[in-house]
């Protein structure tokens, strides 16, 4: 499947670049010991390195939230959803195990302090996924079960529609316990340049097959 970043979107932000890693036949499920108690311990060091201290000064929180604005999304109403989860850390409330996947993308992302999003391939459509701003016509069921209006925000788009954002992901791609294959996107910072993106893309890629097994094979898309 070819992915592309819509023109308006790199005119506003020339150096926009995203991570795609895409996982062959992986086996999700309830998260290993492992991996929960390595999330758990993870958050309540974040809670104690953050108690006095505010997320929207995090270089990489930072430079997304610049980013929102630069699209016309109101950072601090719609936050990008690292934050969001530092958010979330800051007030202890850690984050509730959903299965292995989605935990393992929620803990990378405070890990690098940015968002991602992954979605189960075999639920897109189309042969191109499209990165662009949102128009007035974009909207979603997200995971949370709210509609989502996407007008001013920048989305992930197949031929479907609308089905993830570094704001907040839909509900019709989710991975469950029944997803074979997977699709991951990385929203790195503008800044973060592609060779460090290609050593994190790595890094990334073998932790997930360790714990799900399959294959994978990642790209930075410019």
């Amino acid at each position: 499947m070819e992915i592309i970043i819509d023109h308006i979107l790199k005119e506003l932000s020339p150096d926009f670049k995203v991570g795609v890693v895409h996982y062959k036949d992986i086996q999700v499920s309830d998260s290993p010991q492992m991996l929960k108690g390595r999330l758990q311990l993870f958050q309540e060091s974040l809670y104690f390195d953050y108690v006095d201290k505010k997320v929207t000064e995090i270089p990489a929180i930072d430079e997304w939230r610049k980013l929102f604005k630069l699209v016309g999304t109101d950072p601090s109403r719609y936050r990008p959803s690292s934050e969001a989860l530092y958010r979330r850390v800051q007030k202890q409330q850690f984050l509730s195990n959903v299965n292995s996947a989605v935990d393992l993308n929620n803990f990378l992302s405070l890990q690098y302090q940015i968002p991602l999003g992954i979605y189960d391939y075999d639920k897109l459509s189309g042969d191109t996924i499209s990165i662009k701003v949102g128009t007035s016509s974009d909207s979603y069921t997200a995971i949370n079960e709210r509609d989502i209006a996407l007008s001013n925000k920048i989305l992930t788009q197949d031929q479907g529609g609308p089905f993830g954002s570094p704001y907040l992901d839909s509900k019709r791609t989710a991975v469950t316990s029944s997803t074979v294959n997977a699709i991951h996107f990385i929203y790195f910072q503008p800044s973060f340049h592609s060779e460090e993106a290609n050593q994190l893309l790595q890094s990334l890629s073998k932790m997930f097959t360790q714990i799900h097994g399959g294959d994978s094979n990642y790209s930075v898309i410019t």
